[in-house]
């Protein structure tokens, strides 16, 4: 019998108790109408919470929640969408069973060092987390067997502040993980498991934690323990450590300690999937017990190579990370012996051919430790074989064996609800299903049949709800005795619904040019303060900690805000997360992006702005490439331009198009006063790129191009029993229990 522990969910009546099981499933998160059930309990507490129901749970008063359980219509509904959630996680005719029925289930292993599911779990960073968190989600939805590791961050990612002179200070909260959709994985004593990193000294020990993502359990990596010296203690503690030997202390314990732990849980898998070249050493622990099982190192290295899938992103070098030799040497010098190879062979692995004397460098580790490779859209795959095509000496860049697969987003998550209600409307009749065959471009065709009226209407609503967000975002500052900004245009008090609002909101890296609109900047205000036709722009966004470049151009332009020439048609909107994102990609008029060609990979905003009807005014790089299609929103750049006058052409031509054709056309009204050219291109942006651009195209080609021949279980790893008994944690999913009960 176990001693009394404290349940925190003890006030939530019986008739409700699935409300525990569902707040600890992120399912909650891309299902509007499961949001709706903590909601209807208490508004106020919904939002108080910050839209996180475990937290709302904890912290709900008793009284509210006995109300609810005494509501008929609540009830009704609460029993509803319980039974659609069990139903959606006890169901095996998933897509994937039905497609590949004669797959075995063992899943594959997605690696990535961070996961955007939501704002409640602040793991990410950006684009790249966002990316990984969407990859889980449609995984789930398609029933794609799969398992996935990353870290918890006790500090999670950073927040920001901008001081009076636009400075942005980097602030970091401890991590609540109580009141977080987590749970702890417990031994069989029923304390926390803790699994020691092999072979690395002095030795560094993770405890584990689970989120549940629909269908798909994530594996989170904590280092915060007590049997850890200092230095290892803080391994978890934030996002991409500046400091090089955490950096690559954080890499040996994502990549090897999460084989290892997966090993401890017992999980079977076929194959790994690496989301970019941080996790790559866990290809390197698959190795290594080859090897210990008996194989030579050559044979180890061929099975693994073949049951791995590289995803690589970023076309800049200084996203790449290489360690110096002598922390190689400092971390490793074990290790070399336990693959069956010398230390001249291992270094090897991770030499980049045009620099050997740089270090390690970890995408090309990945790159040759994996026999699947791909960047994330067409443009991404072209940039990256003649990046890497050293490796493959001789090699015609066409040959070079890194394919591309063009990210997308999960449209369930994305998609406005109020928007998916009118797509439900128009398109449901004919296909009921819609949602669940969106990848279907034949599906959209019917976005043509919405009025113009109604779509328009409720485009000016998401708009007056985001302005509404700026404004209360003020408010509570004030409130709390924060304070306003020095200047309150400055955090978008004075935006005005009524005018063309363009949104610029992504990472703060100088090549993203955010400053790049006011390269003529008379030019700029003329546009912007049109007496009859004006424009206003809401640019968001981080710089990362260790950017003071990235910093000194968010600090330009948080004083162009300030300046009253600009006439309150600028903002900056403080501490840009995915709550942020949804209000600004549901609610602007025009997504401006406009980074120095090759560097964008991808970028997933731009299509999570055209899912909600919002139109793209881009550079012809990463997915425009593809996207654009001269109907759905506009496009620019200049590929003759030299490089020294590239700013000043690209700003020209934004100023033209702004001038001759995006403004006239947004303010070209009707007597009706609705701008029926404008929202002929936004219908063009849905139904073109809703499709096209979703994760579940996205996953459908992975799975198409990669994952069938790894999941016949060739090299799947060796986990007969786990190395420890597990035992479930107290309250979580489907495991509550009172306090002092036996535990399952």
């Amino acid at each position: 019998m176990d001693n009394p522990i404290h349940d925190p969910f003890a006030h939530v009546p019986e008739r409700l108790s699935g409300l525990v099981d569902l707040a600890y499933n992120l399912w909650w998160s891309w299902n509007p109408e499961a949001r709706i059930l903590f909601k209807q309990v208490n508004q106020q507490a919904w939002k108080a919470s910050g839209h996180n129901p475990v937290r709302m749970l904890r912290e709900i008063p008793a009284g509210f929640l006995n109300r609810a359980a005494e509501t008929p219509a609540y009830c009704n509904r609460y029993d509803i969408i319980m039974r659609r959630f069990q139903k959606y996680m006890s169901a095996t005719g998933t897509w994937f069973t039905e497609e590949y029925s004669g797959n075995p289930s063992l899943p594959i292993a997605y690696f990535s060092a961070e996961y955007g599911l939501h704002h409640s779990l602040p793991i990410y960073a950006g684009g790249l987390g966002f990316l990984a968190g969407d990859h889980l989600k449609e995984a789930s939805d398609l029933g794609l067997p799969m398992v996935a590791v990353g870290f918890l961050y006790s500090q999670g990612y950073l927040h920001q502040q901008i001081s009076p002179d636009g400075w942005q200070e980097d602030v970091t909260e401890p991590f609540d993980r109580d009141a977080a959709p987590v749970t702890r994985v417990l031994d069989a004593n029923g304390d926390d498991l803790v699994v020691r990193v092999p072979q690395i000294d002095p030795p560094i020990y993770v405890a584990v934690w689970k989120v549940q993502v629909g269908r798909i359990p994530l594996y989170l990596l904590d280092t915060d323990l007590p049997c850890n010296d200092p230095k290892n203690r803080g391994i978890s503690s934030r996002l991409y450590a500046g400091d090089q030997e955490q950096r690559l202390r954080q890499e040996i314990v994502l990549g090897i300690g999460g084989r290892k732990v997966l090993h401890a849980l017992g999980i079977e898998y076929a194959a790994v999937h690496l989301n970019e070249g941080h996790p790559a050493f866990a290809l390197l622990e698959r190795i290594r017990e080859r090897v210990e099982r008996g194989m030579t190192f050559e044979e180890a290295l061929a099975e693994v190579q073949a049951t791995s899938v590289f995803t690589t992103h970023t076309p800049v070098p200084a996203g790449h990370d290489v360690f110096p030799v002598d922390l190689i040497d400092r971390y490793f010098k074990t290790y070399y012996p336990a693959l069956g190879i010398d230390r001249t062979r291992f270094l090897q692995l991770g030499v980049h051919p045009q620099s050997p004397g740089s270090g390690f460098n970890m995408t090309a580790f990945a790159l040759r430790a994996s026999t699947h490779h791909n960047g994330v859209s067409r443009t991404n795959g072209t940039v990256t074989r003649d990046m890497w095509r050293c490796l493959w000496p001789g090699s015609l860049e066409a040959t070079v064996p890194i394919d591309y697969v063009t990210n997308g987003v999960h449209v369930s998550t994305w998609l406005n609800p109020r928007m998916k209600k009118l797509y439900d409307r128009h398109i449901g009749p004919t296909s009921p299903e819609w949602l669940s065959t969106h990848d279907d471009p034949t599906v959209w065709e019917l976005i043509d049949e919405i009025p113009d009226a109604e779509l328009w209407h409720l485009h000016l609503w998401l708009k007056a709800k985001l302005l509404n967000r700026i404004r209360e975002q003020e408010r509570i500052k004030w409130a709390t005795h924060h304070g306003g900004a020095l200047n309150p245009a400055a955090e978008g008090a004075f935006l005005n619904p009524s005018v063309l609002t363009i949104g610029f909101a992504r990472r703060f890296s100088t090549y993203k040019r955010a400053h790049l609109i006011f390269e003529d900047r008379e030019r700029l205000k003329r546009i912007l303060n049109n007496p009859w036709y004006p424009v206003q722009i809401i640019f968001a966004g981080k710089a990362h900690p260790a950017d003071n470049e990235g910093k000194r151009l968010l600090q330009q332009i948080y004083r162009y805000t300030q300046q009253p020439e600009f006439g309150g048609r600028i903002a900056f909107i403080e501490d840009y997360n995915d709550q942020v994102a949804r209000y600004l990609v549901h609610g602007v008029d025009v997504w401006l992006n406009n980074p120095l060609p090759p560097m964008e990979a991808s970028g997933t905003s731009g299509m999570k702005a055209s899912l909600n009807g919002v139109l793209n005014l881009s550079i012809l790089d990463g997915w425009w490439t593809e996207g654009y299609n001269g109907r759905n929103g506009w496009a620019f750049g200049d590929e003759t331009v030299a490089c020294e006058g590239r700013n000043s052409a690209d700003a020209s031509a934004i100023y033209d198009l702004l001038e001759k054709e995006v403004v006239p056309l947004y303010y070209n009204r009707s007597i009706d006063d609705i701008p029926h050219g404008w929202v002929k291109m936004m219908k063009e942006s849905i139904k073109s790129n809703g499709p096209r651009f979703s994760s579940r195209r996205m996953v459908k080609e992975y799975v198409a191009r990669y994952y069938p021949s790894l999941l016949k279980g060739a090299g799947m790893e060796s986990c007969q029993t786990p190395a420890v008994k597990l035992r479930a944690p107290a309250w979580g999913p489907r495991v509550r229990r009172k306090a002092g009960e036996e535990g399952e």
